[in-house]
């Protein structure tokens, strides 16, 4: 990946974590253009998005205010942390599971 395309790529990178939405007007206003840098942050942003709605449904059924806002601490730290990856024209996996997540999107920006 060049210098290039990350700066090029910034401001779709960060739309991209800004709910599940965001990552679909990222995902679609890439496709043409096909940047590696957008592509790599919509991955992590889908995983991110598609995982705190799964573990959110689940996290919902327990009658604990620690255990919600550990789990909005946990999540809120990973979108950060992803949004500065992109702001900074970084492309750094989310920590724990940003691998697995550019494993099984891995057809997203082919």
């Amino acid at each position: 990946m060049t210098n290039n395309a990350a700066e090029q790529g910034k401001t779709l990178a960060i739309v991209s974590y800004i709910t599940i939405i965001g990552t679909l007007i990222a995902f679609f206003m890439n496709r043409e253009d096909r940047n590696p840098f957008v592509s790599f942050h919509v991955r992590q942003a889908l995983g991110l998005g598609l995982t705190w709605y799964i573990l959110g449904y689940f996290i919902g059924g327990f009658d604990s205010w620690m255990i919600t806002l550990s789990f909005w601490i946990f999540f809120m730290v990973l979108f950060l942390y992803g949004i500065f990856g992109a702001a900074t024209g970084k492309m750094n996996e989310v920590p724990l599971i940003g691998a697995f997540f550019q494993k099984i999107f891995s057809a997203i920006g082919q």
